[in-house]
């Protein structure tokens, strides 16, 4: 009788980055468990905006810091901090302040766009693998301003959007109306971004991850990860908080937000925070859209997805377990009714979740700088989506020995 000789992986975390990765590594001929302390796709995956949003912007800048005060003082701004949490995010804001110089916006840029150009091919790859191309629409997004100044106030984002390359064109309100007649006349100007596709339901593509890579020999366990050790032989033991020990060769730590506490636990720790974000998930609007929609200058968006219209964005710092404050998706739903005045808000519910964000706006897509076998996917910040087929494809690389596409330096672990 042959032994079977598959190097085993083992992949923590079931949201869309830990179940992209879980499914190439099975379809490479690795044999995959996946774990996660609930179940597959029920985190933060399961209430992003389901867009593939291929237009990188780094979080700091020059513009951002002269918008910051007015943001954080505004009761329905893009960014709310909880007093009480102030002094524990000082550390993390001062990198998110120095990722913002021009010498080093330039290089996150880089990064950025570098995974952000092969990502809407890496995501049809996954798709067909999976056999449901049909969850990707063909319609992009509009990105609107409600007067000239709103438009200018963007310049950056644009030009940078023209630096590398990237294809979008910019709209009247004739042209806008054409396009999204649903939106307000009053929208003075959009860009229209045409390979930001939309995700139908971002949820299902999570599930049709985990099923497929269970259909090609994967397995599944529920628990919760507390570290992971080396084993004396070589490849990993990874320790669960009921006290079970799983061994492999290799282990994928893809967890959001839970990775810092992992990361810490090798003694390489991260300066991992949450961004929380709040949708309200309509499932009678009222309106017809064809065309997913951000306002930059509100920081939110709105995607026909999942059956319906999600209303999402902005950000809280607030924390891990700080209850929701579920006045955040009002705000949000009364900008979406100022962008679109015929929506109704009717069979609808409201949502949180918590966006793994690192204060230089990429993530961490790299070996373990400690521990041999051990390598992380997180950090993902609002690209999650966006970035989780590519992110599943390097990281297979990588384990597998094959030089990746792309410079990987920006991406690791012991870069802070």
């Amino acid at each position: 009788m042959m032994q079977d000789t598959k190097k085993t992986t083992i992949v923590i975390g079931a949201g869309i980055v830990g179940a992209a990765t879980a499914f190439e590594l099975q379809r490479r001929g690795r044999q995959v468990t996946l774990i996660d302390k609930g179940e597959p796709g029920q985190g933060t995956s399961f209430g992003n905006m389901a867009s593939i949003a291929l237009d990188f912007a780094a979080g700091s800048g020059p513009s951002t810091w002269r918008k910051m005060p007015g943001w954080l003082l505004d009761p329905e701004g893009p960014v709310w901090l909880r007093p009480a949490y102030a002094p524990k995010i000082i550390p993390w804001f001062l990198r998110f302040l120095a990722a913002g110089r021009p010498s080093r916006l330039r290089q996150i840029e880089d990064a950025g766009m570098s995974l952000s150009a092969p990502a809407l091919g890496d995501f049809r790859s996954m798709l067909q693998a999976i056999g449901a191309p049909e969850l990707m629409t063909e319609e992009g997004c509009l990105a609107i301003y409600e007067t000239e100044a709103e438009f200018a106030g963007d310049r950056g984002h644009i030009e940078m959007m023209q630096r590398y390359g990237f294809e979008h064109s910019v709209l009247d309100n004739a042209g806008i109306r054409d396009l999204e007649p649903s939106l307000s006349p009053h929208i003075a100007k959009a860009v229209l971004l045409p390979n930001n596709k939309s995700i139908r339901n971002p949820y299902h593509l999570v599930l049709k991850l985990v099923d497929a890579a269970k259909a090609a020999g994967a397995g599944f366990v529920s628990g919760a990860v507390v570290t992971i050790e080396r084993r004396a032989g070589g490849g990993v033991t990874v320790v669960l908080s009921d006290g079970r020990r799983i061994e492999a060769d290799d282990a994928v730590v893809a967890a959001g937000v839970p990775t810092r506490a992992i990361a810490k636990s090798l003694g390489e720790p991260i300066p991992l925070e949450t961004e929380r974000g709040y949708h309200t998930q309509i499932m009678a609007p009222g309106i017809e859209m064809r065309y997913s929609v951000i306002w930059p200058a509100r920081a939110f968006m709105v995607t026909p997805t999942a059956g319906g219209i999600r209303v999402g964005g902005n950000v809280e710092l607030a924390g891990l377990d700080a209850p929701p404050d579920y006045r955040r998706p009002r705000v949000l739903v009364r900008h979406a009714q100022r962008a679109l005045p015929g929506l109704k808000v009717e069979d609808a519910k409201d949502w949180m979740g918590h966006r793994p964000s690192l204060p230089d706006t990429i993530p961490i897509i790299s070996a373990s700088s400690r521990l041999p076998g051990v390598w992380y996917a997180t950090g993902h910040g609002h690209l999650g989506l966006t970035y989780s087929a590519t992110t599943a494809r390097l990281i297979a690389d990588m384990i597998g020995g094959i030089t990746p596409s792309i410079d990987m330096a920006p991406f690791r672990i012991n870069r802070y």
